[in-house]
């Protein structure tokens, strides 16, 4: 059996992340007469919608690395799962037009491989991996005019290629051949994947002689000894297997010095692109970081440290002819979930991300706690480029889903500006300057959990960006408060401007968090532990909350069971006081979504009564029929309302309540469907009479429905993947309405979280 490699590894902000990396605001960033910059997203297209006529719209198809055109208008990325380039037309940022593609079947064999684009003039020049196998690697340059789309030459590489980077002057381009090990196989003497494993790799440099590619020549520059073994420079600078180098990033500054990162043998070499010598090899060094999530618990816990563990820097990008930055991703034996800046006269780092990087992640909502014992944020790109006069850094994260905006004017002082949100594993960082656009094109695609690859495409230009719509505050100990998976919103009483939410299953403790929505973005100002009755953290699958007026707190609690779902009555302090089963006839009919809201009402006499939603139908209800519960807490006694579904057309989609809210004399209800992105089609505010008086015995009276808002139109407002889970909503204090999305912890999901400002509710509901 043959083998091929799939190349998929393919302000409230100031109070947490101004402190770390000195920023003053969110959207601080360069100036233009005096007004300062940042990036806003236009646009996000899901390449898709790109594929052949024909070819199954599920079937996987991604975006890894692009280039764009000289004049800015064309985007090409490469598909290594559908082995082939994209073509996007973004003469309209704002409207990305996808152009089609061109398969590599046409110009090779139908399993080949893109692994990196470029432009150069009017030609397109794709790297490609045919390797049979890890030992023998192969690959080749194809080089395409973009206007025809037709291969016009073809050059052999002679190993597997990675990268490509072309130098400022048009003379060079360099191919990082990494000729990558086999992380199953186990060489003499070592371990399963370890190092070192022939062939080892190297450099090919392509002179780019004259108009015609004709005349392009490659020149390969040996990181091995003629007979394999380590030249001295590597063995000097304490590479891991100087025998086995596995060059992975290339990058050329001004002087025409290339830079290339060995990230398993955690080092940086620097080569003469006129001459092909060999100017420096260095070792990345270790770090040791502190105040950090180590721990895949379940637990967003910023107290956990790693010592003297190597960089491994993925890629690389000059920052002047002096200083280069690495995305410290890490491999095999390291990752230190940030950034770093080396001086390349002396090898030695400039400054280094420390625990910042990460601590951005907690701060916007992106951490990705099943990543904690791993290698957290795996800052995978990096990229720099000047704007408007202002040299810009963008350090992308692969497993938190953002890329993070730093101004570069001193290469020794980096100074954190922005995050921009990215759909699943950002692996193409893409500045286009002359636009003043920047690029990221993402690598995760699956259909079945619809988290889709995308290209997203950002404006530099005047204003605060859309993103973030929420972040959260340092606690006392100045460390970012981690939060996620906001699926449920409530009024404060006797505070105007602050809501309560309470986070799910998707983490193994329960938080009651508290927003400050009078700020813009919208603060996550503290957090409170839910506890049993004896004191001990708990767990519950909290999908909605309210906060008492007579104090304490209403969960509703999901199940994985019928069973499981209850009603859990908290006191101020979070403890559990009060437990309360459904009945059991209800529980019995109930499936895997089960309470999804909770509300409360409080007559003149001080009789309260509980509100709730149950998500989907019971199996013992007519279809397209699901219940809102009522709990009459003094006689502590439950009846039960129906609520008329929309209906769905689409295969493997279903619509069902997320959120039940008191406005005066109605409840208002989330009806929603579980499309996201461009399919996403229901997520709609209804309101129905709240009725009066307990239910009467017999069939489920229907209430009738009416609709209060259409939320769509806003969540497609943010020009991102439009999310699915728009699971809180409440009218708050000062008579605003407020909705948030539930980013599920970055699971499946892309992890952005969408808090909205609708309007008065006078304006939504009629009233005020």
């Amino acid at each position: 059996m043959t083998f091929r490699r799939t190349f998929t590894a393919l302000t409230a902000v100031g109070v947490a992340a101004a402190s770390l990396t000195g920023a003053t605001s969110a959207s601080a960033g360069g100036h233009h007469h005096g007004k300062p910059l940042a990036f806003d997203r236009v646009a996000t297209f899901p390449v898709f919608q790109n594929r052949p006529a024909g070819e199954d719209p599920t079937s996987p198809t991604v975006a890894e690395i692009s280039t764009v055109s000289q004049d800015g208008r064309t985007l090409i990325y490469t598909d290594a799962l559908g082995r082939r380039i994209g073509f996007l037309d973004i003469s309209d940022a704002d409207k990305p037009r996808g152009l089609g593609t061109l398969s590599l079947s046409q110009l090779g064999d139908a399993e080949d491989e893109p692994t990196s684009v470029a432009v150069v003039g009017p030609y397109v020049l794709v790297v490609v991996n045919t390797s049979r196998s890890y030992t023998e690697p192969s690959g080749r340059l194809d080089v395409i005019e973009l206007a025809t789309r037709e291969r016009v030459r073809s050059l052999e590489l002679g190993g597997q290629p990675d990268s490509i980077a072309i130098s400022k002057d048009r003379r060079y381009a360099a191919i990082a051949i990494e000729n990558e090990r086999d992380e199953e196989a186990t060489p003499p003497g070592g371990e399963e994947g370890d190092l070192p494993q022939q062939p080892g790799g190297f450099v090919q440099i392509v002179d780019l002689t004259g108009a015609s590619p004709a005349g392009w020549r490659l020149r390969p520059v040996p990181l091995t000894g003629p007979n394999g073994q380590a030249l001295p420079a590597l063995v000097e600078a304490g590479l891991a297997a100087p025998t086995d180098p596995e060059p992975e990033y290339v990058s050329i500054n001004s002087r025409n010095q290339l830079a290339v990162t060995l990230q398993e043998n955690n080092g940086v070499t620097l080569i003469d692109l006129r001459s092909g010598r060999i100017d420096r090899v260095f070792s990345a060094g270790t770090a040791s970081i502190s105040g950090i999530d180590t721990d895949d618990d379940g637990t967003i816990d910023l107290t956990g440290s790693i010592t003297d563990v190597p960089r491994e820097p993925d890629a690389v990008a000059w920052i002047d002819d002096r200083y280069l930055a690495t995305a410290n991703e890490g491999d095999w034996r390291g990752g230190t979930r940030g950034w770093s800046i080396f001086d390349s006269r002396t090898g030695r780092v400039a400054w280094d991300a420390g625990n910042t990087f990460e601590r951005l992640a907690a701060t916007y909502g992106l951490h990705n706690e099943d990543r904690g014992g791993k290698k957290g944020t795996e800052p995978e790109g990096v990229a720099v480029a000047e704007y408007d006069g202002v040299r810009y850094g963008f350090v992308g994260s692969e497993r938190s889903n953002f890329v993070a905006v730093y101004d570069l004017s001193d290469p020794t002082r980096p100074a954190f500006r922005q995050v921009l949100p990215s759909t699943n594993g950002p692996e193409g960082l893409l500045p286009i300057p002359s636009r003043g656009l920047f690029a990221i094109s993402s690598e995760e695609d699956d259909a079945s959990v619809n988290v889709r690859a995308s290209v997203s495409l950002y404006r530099l230009g005047q204003g605060t960006p859309a993103f973030p719509t929420i972040v959260s505050a340092s606690d006392k100990r100045g460390t970012p408060i981690g939060w996620g998976a906001l699926g449920a919103l409530s009024a404060v009483p006797g505070k105007r401007d602050q809501l309560v939410s309470v986070t799910d299953a998707a983490y193994s403790q329960t938080r009651i968090l508290t927003i400050d929505a009078k700020r813009s973005p919208a603060v996550i100002t503290g957090t409170l532990a839910v506890t049993d009755a004896a004191g001990t953290p708990v767990g519950y699958d909290a999908e909605g909350i309210f906060a008492r007026p007579q104090g304490g707190y209403w969960l509703a609690v999901e199940g994985a069971k019928g069973s499981e779902n209850a009603l859990v009555r908290l006191d101020s302090a979070g403890v559990t006081r009060q437990v309360v089963p459904l009945p059991a006839e209800v529980a019995a009919g109930l499936g895997k979504q089960g309470l999804e809201g909770v509300t409360a009402s409080t007559d003149r006499s001080g009789r309260e009564v509980v509100w709730v939603a149950v998500q989907r139908e019971l199996s013992t209800d007519p279809a397209g029929i699901v219940r809102i519960g009522r709990y009459d807490v003094a006689a502590g006694t439950w009846s039960w309302f129906g609520y008329r579904l929309n209906t769905t057309t689409v295969a493997g989609d279903w619509i069902g309540l997320s959120e039940i809210t008191v406005v005066g004399d109605r409840l208002a209800v989330i009806e929603r469907d579980k499309l996201n992105g461009p399919a996403a089609a229901l997520k709609r505010v209804y309101t129905v009479p709240m009725p009066d008086a307990a239910a009467v015995p017999g069939p489920l009276r229907v209430l009738p429905k009416t609709l209060a808002v259409d939320v769509l139109p806003a969540l497609r407002a943010t020009n991102g993947w439009t999310q699915e889970k728009l699971e809180g909503f409440t009218v708050a204090g000062n008579g605003e309405v407020y909705a948030v999305t539930d980013n599920d912890a970055l699971q499946d999901a892309t992890g952005e979280t969408v808090f909205l400002r609708l309007g008065s509710s006078r304006k939504i509901f009629g009233r005020g």
